[in-house]
């Protein structure tokens, strides 16, 4: 009970700063810009330096540089056959040719790629092909495009999360130099840029918090002190563009990935806890069932609706690019006829059988790999997964291709995240933990939610074919744990002066290390030729040969 005489809700200035809390102020005009994007064109030039290296196809590659190809010639995913080993081609990407026509040829006419994953990231991959051929740098550049505005947008978003320019840096320093965002945006992989449209998602959801919370404030002080009647509310807020657009990049991730769907549905319960928290602030006495009644029909339009709608776009060369045949399943309705649907929706019964098939085939993956995972080992990084290796033998790797390494020498591209960083964050856990429940933190509420979606999941799939750089997915929730354990060792703004010049020895202490030890792995992030001693030298666990 509040003491008698006191008044609900605070004075205007205080529920304002409670709901849109004020930045710290900035070290020069315009740092809140210029200090992420120079973090960014720091990770950026190390993303894009010899993005041709390894010159071939490495790990994986293999599907999505053909599919994302394929999609700009057919619409869809064609089969392909090759006229050299990948092995071959390995380290030898120069002989691929400007359109890809020197060492593959398209098979006959009407035989289309079974593929396990929705088509948006394959278009994605393409489009970098288009602009600079079929060759690895054509089908690395967009990957390190969007890997390198992930880091400016991580920057920002954590800035608006702590206010702090100084924290969002370190957040997008940290993605910066995280040994796996950096793998994955320079391979053709669908996780790197799953990462990136989960993350934009997330942070339009919180640049859509600032701004409604803004509004609940503007409307609480226009009604004065008081407290409000039990039929009362709250405002109305109806379309919230930041919401639309989040919905929209959250349904480009599941349509890169299946796995999208969870953080979109992961999140949709995050704003509307973040609608019922704004409500009971601005005095709202039932806060939950005005959530329901105002918010919930427009949170699921503006999110699981939107999500599906754009998932279905994605596969609009599927559905319309009928030539050679037509996609995989793309007229599997016309084969088995329905009593209750009419013949229009038989593209749309095509589409769900092929969407089934693709999860049945990713559920029941069990087929045994050397560098499959349990999901609780990606937190600590226990078995990060070889994209690339070459020199003296190791298990599951053939010879070399002609370029690669001799005897005494090695070269590798290890997925393996900064172990500094993801262990800092990993600990960081329980720390949110403590903050989100005790203290009623939403930052630690907010984080917490990325990283369970990426990785709860999956334990349900714990017995599937499952690899350590699908954490990628959820890295920039893992650099905005470490920042936040770098804020609670920095110390509060109104902290004595002996107590942040300790806290800032200890923070800056964290974050050095951080890049030393990017630095330190940097020959295996690149496949550069190290000895085999230094090679050994750097697998600090056995689990990570």
């Amino acid at each position: 009970m509040r003491p008698a005489g006191t008044v609900f809700p605070p004075p205007r200035s205080a529920l304002r700063e409670r709901l849109v809390p004020a930045f710290y102020p900035e070290f020069f005009r315009g740092a809140g810009w210029v200090l992420p994007l120079a973090v960014t064109l720091i990770g950026g030039f190390m993303r894009f330096w010899n993005l041709g290296k390894p010159d071939g196809i490495v790990f994986d590659e293999t599907y999505y540089a053909k599919d994302g190809w394929s999609m700009y010639v057919y619409g869809w995913e064609h089969s392909w056959v090759a006229t050299k080993s990948d092995a071959a081609l390995a380290g030898t990407g120069s002989a691929f040719g400007h359109n890809g026509a020197a060492d593959f040829t398209c098979v006959p006419d009407g035989c289309p790629e079974y593929v396990v994953h929705p088509p948006f990231g394959k278009w994605v991959i393409g489009a970098g092909e288009k602009l600079w051929g079929f060759n690895p740098v054509g089908w690395r550049v967009m990957e390190a495009l969007l890997g390198t505005v992930a880091i400016y947008i991580l920057a920002r978003t954590g800035r608006r999360m702590f206010r702090s320019t100084l924290l969002g840096t370190v957040a997008g320093l940290f993605l910066a130099f995280d040994g796996l965002a950096f793998v994955m945006a320079r391979t053709a992989l669908l996780d790197g840029l799953l990462m990136f449209w989960v993350l934009a998602g997330f942070s339009c959801l919180v640049v859509d918090r600032d701004q409604t919370r803004a509004r609940f404030a503007a409307w609480r002080e226009e009604r004065g002190v008081g407290l409000l009647p039990v039929s009362e509310h709250g405002p109305r807020l109806g379309i919230r563009p930041w919401r639309l657009l989040a919905g929209l990049c959250l349904g480009l991730a599941a349509a890169t990935k299946w796995n999208g769907v969870f953080f979109c549905f992961g999140f949709v319960l995050l704003s509307l806890l973040w609608d019922a928290g704004a409500r009971r602030a601005v005095g709202v006495r039932e806060p939950r069932v005005s959530t329901a009644l105002r918010d919930l029909v427009w949170a699921v339009l503006s999110l699981p609706a939107l999500m599906v709608g754009t998932f279905v776009a994605s596969y609009a060369g599927w559905f319309f690019d009928t030539s050679n045949g037509g996609g995989y399943f793309r007229f599997w309705a016309a084969g088995n006829p329905s009593d209750f649907w009419p013949a229009w929706t038989d593209p749309l019964r095509s589409l769900w059988h092929y969407v089934d098939q693709q999860y049945l085939f990713n559920a029941n993956q069990h087929v045994p790999h050397p560098y499959q995972s349990n999901p609780w080992s990606w937190l600590v990084m226990g078995r990060p997964v070889a994209f690339y290796y070459c020199g003296d033998p190791k298990p599951g790797y053939g010879a070399c291709p002609v370029g690669g390494g001799t005897n005494g020498s090695s070269q590798e591209v290890l997925a393996l995240g900064n172990p500094l960083l993801w262990w800092v964050a990993t600990a960081g856990i329980l720390f949110l933990l403590w903050r989100w429940i005790a203290r009623r933190d939403w930052r630690a509420g907010a984080i917490l939610c990325g990283i369970a979606w990426g990785i709860v999941p999956w334990m349900h799939y714990a017995e599937r074919t499952i690899f350590s750089f699908y954490a990628v997915a959820f890295a920039p929730f893992m650099a905005l744990s470490a920042t936040m354990v770098v804020g609670a060792v920095l110390g509060r703004a109104d902290a004595s002066s002996a107590r942040r010049s300790w806290g800032a020895a200890g923070a800056g202490t964290i974050v050095v290390s951080v890049v030393a030890l990017f630095i330190y792995f940097y020959p295996l992030y690149t496949g550069q030729t190290i000895s085999t001693v230094d090679w050994s030298s750097h697998m600090w666990f056995q689990s990570w040969v």
